[in-house]
């Protein structure tokens, strides 16, 4: 059998995630303001599948702190607690779970901060929930792709084809690579993400702060309506991307807060998490955050909608599906 990677949307048997070890100097939060903020998605979750969190031997006491003793803690090494990206990417090869480790360079060596340790988390993870690690030469992180369930991959031109990632690498030789792991068939590309993601750190354009597929097969997608903010018209050269595709989109408003104590933000409520029978959605303290969480209810139908203040997460350059990886069910039935 080929191994495919189940939408997020299918049956999880567990989500996970890794506890940050302190705050990024210059975010302007605290170290205290990051745990809290990643234990609360975590005690969201919880409520709906089982959490496992990875956490560093110096934080284990903060973390029990912290967290629900619902969630299961594994005292781990790793640099930093973007486990979307650092972590494996699940599929499902009958009744085998696999764990994808792609390779992992600092986003193309765009972080000043130490990543040795994260490039063994995969690994580490598979052991964990004994999946079959599957070995990828592609340097790729989860964040960087989004699917349907239907054969269709959400790319990016900047991240995948970046020349700091995948040097050698044709679009060609992405797609098979990508395709050969995910089971997927046809790979849709933007030509880049949204503005604050190419600053110092960002991941240079990963798509799961701007679009995601959903069950009906509607890519939402972020839209940011400020004329002034660099990513205004980024929604046109997207709407275009997906035309040229077949695909259909529906409008998620962006926040309209569009600047924080360093410039641009790239708030958004794309960067949401789809779990057993609910989402967590990230918000911002926004006039724009109640018209979110109704056109995702509208979008997500039958799912629990559970918001979670995420303008820490987003101050140290992601959001909530930027630290949480989903375990998908074994075996994988359709919802």
């Amino acid at each position: 059998m080929t191994a495919i990677m189940p939408p997020e949307w299918a049956p999880h048997d567990a989500t996970w995630m890794a506890f940050p070890t302190a705050a990024y100097p210059g975010a302007g939060v605290s170290n205290d303001d990051a745990w809290r903020t990643w234990a609360a998605v975590a005690n969201l979750i919880v409520d709906h599948e089982p959490l496992h969190m990875l956490v560093n031997p110096a934080q284990e006491k903060i973390a029990k702190k912290h967290l629900s003793d619902a969630v299961v803690t594994h005292v781990a090494g790793f640099n930093d607690a973007w486990l979307r990206d650092t972590g494996p990417t699940f599929t499902v090869d009958g009744k085998t779970l696999c764990a994808v480790d792609w390779q992992f360079n600092g986003w193309g060596d765009h972080t000043a901060f130490d990543w040795s340790l994260d490039t063994q988390l995969a690994s580490v993870v598979s052991e964990l929930t004994d999946a079959r690690l599957c070995q990828s030469a592609l340097v790729n992180e989860g964040g960087g792709l989004h699917i349907d369930g239907a054969g269709t991959v959400l790319l990016t031109k900047t991240v995948q084809l970046d020349p700091d990632r995948n040097a050698d690498w044709s679009q060609e030789t992405v797609e098979q690579e990508i395709h050969s792991h995910l089971g997927t068939q046809r790979a849709v590309w933007f030509d880049r993400g949204l503005h604050r993601d190419y600053e110092d750190n960002g991941t240079r354009g990963h798509v799961d702060v701007f679009a995601c597929f959903n069950e009906r097969g509607d890519v939402l997608l972020h839209h940011q309506q400020d004329t002034q903010h660099p990513d205004h018209p980024l929604f046109q050269a997207h709407c275009a991307s997906l035309a040229d595709n077949n695909l259909t989109w529906r409008a998620i408003p962006a926040p309209r807060q569009v600047r924080d104590n360093i410039g641009w933000v790239d708030y958004s409520y794309l960067n949401h998490y789809v779990l057993n029978e609910a989402v967590i959605v990230p918000t911002f303290d926004d006039p724009n955050d109640g018209l979110a969480e109704e056109l995702l209810s509208e979008y997500w139908p039958g799912r629990t909608i559970r918001c979670v203040d995420a303008r820490v997460i987003f101050a140290m350059g992601g959001g909530v599906h930027c630290i949480t990886q989903q375990q998908p069910r074994i075996p994988c039935l359709p919802t």
